[in-house]
């Protein structure tokens, strides 16, 4: 491509192209180091950066498990900088359960389908077009920032983020906040109004192993010590168990925005009549009331006639903000005493404010590109790669703006079938997020 071609091509030409080709390089994480990892990805993005002048680093922290660094000068290098990151790994895909193949980037229907569609390759090519494009003509940020393409995120962020974070905390010298993934998605409430969800808080996790030791024995004998038994009714409990709601200060302030937005009061003694008002998003709203403990797995046994001496299960445990203590308390009474229970991963909550300069600049850029739009905060009930950041003094925020088709069950994107991103939403992405480092 010469010269003149490539200053031709803007963040809008190249970003659905960018996100398909990301999408096509399987960057699966099974968690165990078995999957393809992120260099092939990692390479891809530092070539990407490198052709218009940046000069990205990548950081591989086990084999195949690499992360893509790079730093731009702003106008003020004397002003605090600005982090960018997002995550390359995506969670695995079964081929035979897809309308399109999860890893061919097809186009259809006006969405870029695949994994790793809103998840996050979407905000990885965005920021990538962005950033090329202002770098091809020359219009440098306001103040620094810092670009963080990441390993692992879908693991808990072990060989990316806290890896960088650990290891390599020189990176993000002088960085006081940061944008990533799971935020300024579009609700559109009316013809009038459309909100748009910025994430300023996230549960804490507690992923746990739960094992209860019984007796062995032959399957057709009478036994009173069956670790399977114990077990399986641990698990019930815990599975069937109504968490109470807690009202924290981001889903307090949520509640009240969508409370005015509808004209109607919201009852929080009726939740249930509240999620109903929220279409696709009420599952990840509604997961924000309370803390929460999700059976995901169980193992026994390894014969029909023999009763195991031993049987395990694998829970997914969040809590919310404040609200740790009470989470492990409750978990230890409904578990009950037979039932050890030990962490596979934890990370804690987060919360801040929905205030500031930053705050500011995402409600003028997402205006500036759609006039009905207003910037809320929300809570995530998920974790980002936000969690290791905050260890470094950064305050985080979920800004990976897409303006999305009111029928699109945006929610159930995330970790599922025929995930897919609206090509529309991508070029508007790109127009709020140049806004917004202009702006930042």
């Amino acid at each position: 491509m010469s010269e003149s071609t490539a200053r031709a091509v803007s963040g809008q030409d190249e970003v659905v192209d960018l996100c398909r080709e990301l999408i096509r390089i399987d960057t699966s994480n099974y968690g165990d180091h078995s999957g393809p990892g992120e260099r092939a990805a990692a390479e891809y993005i530092a070539e990407k950066l490198a052709e218009v002048g940046l000069e990205p680093k990548i950081f591989e922290s086990h084999p195949g498990r690499a992360s893509t660094v790079a730093r731009i000068e702003g106008e003020d290098p004397s002003r605090p900088a600005l982090l960018i990151h997002g995550h390359t790994d995506v969670v695995p895909a079964n081929a035979d359960d897809w309308t399109h193949h999860p890893f061919s980037g097809e186009i259809a229907d006006g969405c870029v389908w695949g994994r790793g569609a809103v998840d996050m390759k979407d905000m990885d090519a965005m920021t990538l077009a962005v950033i090329r494009d202002r770098m091809r003509t020359g219009r440098k940020p306001p103040r620094d920032i810092v670009l963080a393409f990441l390993a692992d995120e879908e693991a808990g962020g072990t060989y990316g983020a806290r890896h960088l974070v650990d290891k390599h905390p020189d990176l993000f010298e002088g960085v006081t906040e940061a944008i990533g993934e799971v935020g300024g998605f579009s609700f559109t409430v009316n013809e009038q109004l459309r909100l748009y969800l910025v994430e300023t808080a996230q549960k804490g996790m507690h992923w746990m192993r739960l094992t209860v030791d019984g007796t062995a024995g032959h399957g057709s004998m009478t036994n009173n010590d069956n670790a399977i038994t114990e077990l399986c009714e641990a698990v019930g409990r815990l599975g069937r168990h109504k968490w109470p709601v807690r009202m924290t200060k981001t889903v307090r302030s949520f509640l009240d925005e969508l409370s005015d937005a509808l004209g109607t009061p919201l009852d929080p003694e009726d939740m249930d009549a509240t999620l109903a008002k929220l279409g696709g998003i009420a599952k990840m709203v509604g997961a924000t009331l309370r803390n929460s403990a999700a059976p995901t797995m169980l193992g026994a046994g390894y014969k029909v006639n023999v009763i195991p001496g031993q049987a395990t299960a694998h829970v997914d445990g969040r809590f919310l903000p404040g609200y740790e203590e009470e989470f492990l308390a409750d978990l230890d009474r409904l578990l009950g005493p037979r039932v050890k229970r030990e962490d596979v991963h934890g990370d804690k909550a987060l919360e801040t404010s929905f205030d500031g300069d930053l705050v500011d600049a995402m409600q003028i850029a997402l205006r500036a590109e759609d006039p009905i739009a207003r910037a809320v905060p929300y809570m995530l009930s998920g974790g980002t790669d936000a969690k290791s950041f905050d260890d470094l003094g950064i305050r985080c925020f979920g800004f990976a703006p897409l303006k999305l088709p009111p029928e699109l069950d945006f929610a159930g994107m995330f970790h599922g079938v025929d995930e897919r991103v609206p090509v529309d939403g991508l070029t508007f992405g790109v127009r709020v997020l140049d806004r917004f480092i202009d702006q930042s």
